[in-house]
């Protein structure tokens, strides 16, 4: 799991309907092959701010590699992937969000890593800025001109998926409504989607359901015992009165 811990990855601002499209096309029974077709057509023509416009190979392939959390996930992220791909079934596109949201911080964490950094921010003041967050990024990654980078495209693609807003105050951002999550799978995912992104692959239940790297969303109170009777990768380990740990199985990280 080493790897995905330490990559960045995010090197462009990627639009929600490019994640849509992604599905889409999955769900109609798209070969990989196929989708990597559609998607080189599809996005020479899309500019990552979201308007129409001609886009290179070297620009727009970097975006391919990010949706392919969806038709190619590392072989670890399979079945995460295929839980993911039933779940979307069931909803509206335009109800996609935490499932786009689930994927690509599972298979880049550094994504999930600049929403909790996002969203312990936004618990303290009501509108924060860039440099607020890139220097919490650098405690953990360092003072490198790829992590801001990495992290500025990122925050416009919170912006662009609706889970972050520009406030009037240039170069500043506010929360946006949270999204409130009622299918139990779903949250279940979400969770899921936290330990794949921690290199530890644990965390406690109360702390991953207040986690901030899910400020765009509201998620349901549920029990331990109650997840892993709904997902078979995750095991509940007990400790103290009340205190209940979920990690990955070794079916999952092994």
């Amino acid at each position: 799991m080493g790897k995905r811990h330490e990559k960045l990855g995010i090197k462009q601002t990627i639009q929600k309907v490019w994640m849509d499209k992604t599905v889409q096309m999955l769900l109609a029974g798209f070969s990989e092959k196929e989708i990597r077709a559609e998607l080189d057509a599809y996005l020479s023509t899309q500019k990552q701010s979201g308007g129409i416009g001609e886009r290179g190979k070297k620009t727009y392939g970097m975006a391919v590699a990010l949706l392919a959390a969806w038709f190619a996930p590392e072989e670890e992220l399979i079945s995460f992937r295929d839980d993911a791909l039933g779940l979307a079934r069931t909803l509206r596109p335009e109800d996609w969000v935490p499932l786009h949201w689930a994927l690509i911080s599972a298979s880049y964490p550094f994504w999930f890593h600049v929403a909790r950094q996002t969203g312990r921010l936004l618990n303290l003041q009501d509108q924060i800025n860039q440099a607020q967050i890139f220097g919490r990024l650098k405690e953990q990654y360092g003072d490198r001109e790829s992590v801001s980078r990495n992290a500025r495209y990122t925050v416009r693609s919170f912006i662009a998926w609706g889970a972050l807003k520009d406030s009037e105050a240039k170069g500043c951002y506010e929360r946006a409504a949270p999204v409130s999550i009622a299918d139990a799978n779903l949250a279940i995912l979400l969770f899921e989607s936290a330990l794949l992104a921690t290199p530890e692959a644990t965390g406690a239940l109360g702390l991953l359901q207040n986690n901030p790297a899910f400020f765009p969303f509201q998620l349901p109170v549920m029990t331990g015992d109650f997840v892993s009777q709904h997902s078979e990768r995750i095991d509940v380990v007990r400790y103290g009165l009340d205190d209940e740990l979920l990690k990955l199985n070794a079916i999952t990280v092994g």
